[in-house]
């Protein structure tokens, strides 16, 4: 055996044999290093997939609410035109068409950097002019744009109601125009973009004051009553239509006409408000995200049906019958009033926001009509400048964490009652005098003749009805 080991022959199959047995070691070793690396490798790579896929279900959520929210636009055109007459129907689509559009395409250029640049330092933040690579918070910046778009829009579609039937278009597009790129931008700049009113920094104005921040989740100040106030002095300025006043100033009724595609349009506001209040939250992967956007469309519902039911009791004890245009507009009342806190009250305090604000919204109508003798015929100011302003309010009693029913104290209270103030105060001065500069320069309203005989055919050239 031994001569055989001498042997060439031999000497190989000794030199394979270790060659082997030492690849097969080094083999083991190498793999009992590299494993902890090549787990570690895994998880990292698992953790990234599973955390781009969170963006993306939040990117898909956010623009399917963002969708939702683009599609109250035709809601509330039905809403308008069905509370008005057949001789300005064109006149009505023809405004909320052209207020989407022209706000989107200002919002991207001026808007969206007034309200979001300057990280909320300032009364007022620096326009983009088109750039968006200032902005970054974690979703892609486009689509957060859409849906931020779809919010101004709608602030802006709210002041055409109240303005309805006696308006000039081309003053109508210059008045978009102020709304998309100063007035709601700026007072979003003093909210959601960060500013002094939600800002919960230690030194902070809203900490040392109220040791809270001002709270709307989705808009019932930010969006709603900078609407619904802007809506109101838009229509004093305007003055009342033709034949609304008698000579000793009492109030006649002016019937739309069709409270069929009315209706339609408060259905179509109603749907589309589960993606505007739920849509707020901005993500539907975790499972903090869905429990939140589930309890936000429940909220979102029991407030407006609480607002139809209340605000048709109300009208039935108070006018004897149980107008259905008060409750219509009762529904959008809930809805407006729980948007600030549809994230922060309980199933029964959203009944009580909705509740109220439909009972409200019945008392404001008729105050303005009546009283303040200023004619807004769809009740944009009630609906949403009222009821987002009292919505705002209850907030700051009926929120679980922090509200003042349920042992918070009265900071978040006196906070929604300082933001909602504020704002409002913004609003009506910037409306008004928007509204009274180009009353002055250009005049707002049409011309006896063609308020008498409609809009359509003198300001269009064409009619809805043939």
């Amino acid at each position: 055996m031994k001569a055989y080991f001498k042997t060439l022959h031999g000497k190989f199959v000794i030199f394979v044999t270790i060659a082997i047995v030492s690849i097969s070691l080094a083999s083991n070793l190498f793999a009992q290093d590299a494993a902890p690396a090549a787990a570690a490798e895994c998880t990292a790579a698992a953790t990234s997939a599973v955390d781009d896929l969170g963006v993306s279900l939040n990117t898909v959520w956010m623009l399917l609410a963002a969708m939702l929210v683009f599609f109250m636009q035709p809601g509330f055109a039905l809403v308008e035109a069905g509370f008005t007459r057949t001789k300005n129907t064109a006149n009505i689509l023809m405004k909320n068409f052209l207020d989407f559009s022209i706000g989107s395409l200002l919002f991207f250029f001026l808007g969206f950097g007034i309200m979001f640049g300057s990280g909320g330092a300032g009364f007022i933040g620096m326009p983009n002019f088109g750039d968006l690579s200032f902005f970054d918070n974690g979703l892609p910046t486009e689509g957060f744009l859409i849906f931020q778009t779809v919010f101004c829009a709608t602030a802006a579609t709210i002041v055409s109601g109240a303005m309805a039937e006696r308006t000039k278009f081309h003053m109508y597009l210059v008045y978009t125009i102020c709304i998309s790129v100063l007035i709601y931008p700026v007072s979003g700049h003093w909210t959601w973009g960060g500013g002094w009113l939600m800002n919960g920094e230690e030194g902070s104005f809203m900490s040392e004051t109220f040791g809270a921040t001002f709270h709307d989740f989705a808009g019932s100040t930010i969006v709603h009553s900078v609407g619904g106030w802007v809506a109101l002095v838009g229509a004093a300025v305007l003055g009342p239509r033709i034949g609304k006043y008698s000579k000793d100033k009492k109030s006649k009724a002016i019937p739309g006409h069709n409270l069929t595609i009315a209706a339609l349009g408060v259905f179509i506001l109603w749907f589309g408000w589960f993606g505007f209040n739920p849509g707020s939250q901005l993500a539907a992967a975790g499972e903090g995200d869905r429990v939140a956007i589930s309890h936000v469309f429940l909220t979102t519902n029991l407030a407006a049906a609480a607002g139809g039911v209340f605000s048709m009791l109300t009208a039935w004890f108070k006018y004897k019958k149980p107008s259905l245009s008060l409750t219509l507009n009762g529904v959008l009342a809930g809805l407006v009033g729980i948007t600030a806190g549809c994230d922060a009250v309980d199933p029964w305090g959203a009944i009580i926001v909705g509740a109220v604000c439909g009972i409200i919204m019945v008392f404001s109508v008729e105050f303005i009509d009546r009283v303040l003798k200023i004619d807004d015929p769809v009740g944009a100011s009630s609906v949403h400048g009222t009821c987002g302003f009292f919505g705002t309010i209850l907030t700051g009693l009926l929120a679980t964490d922090g509200g003042l029913f349920y042992g918070g104290g009265s900071g978040l209270f006196l906070a929604q009652l300082t933001g909602a103030v504020v704002i409002g105060i913004w609003a009506l001065v910037a409306g008004y005098i928007i509204f009274k500069v180009i009353d002055l320069i250009f005049g707002l309203r049409v011309s006896k003749r063609i308020e008498e005989e409609g809009l359509d055919i003198y300001e269009h050239g064409e009619t809805s009805y043939n």
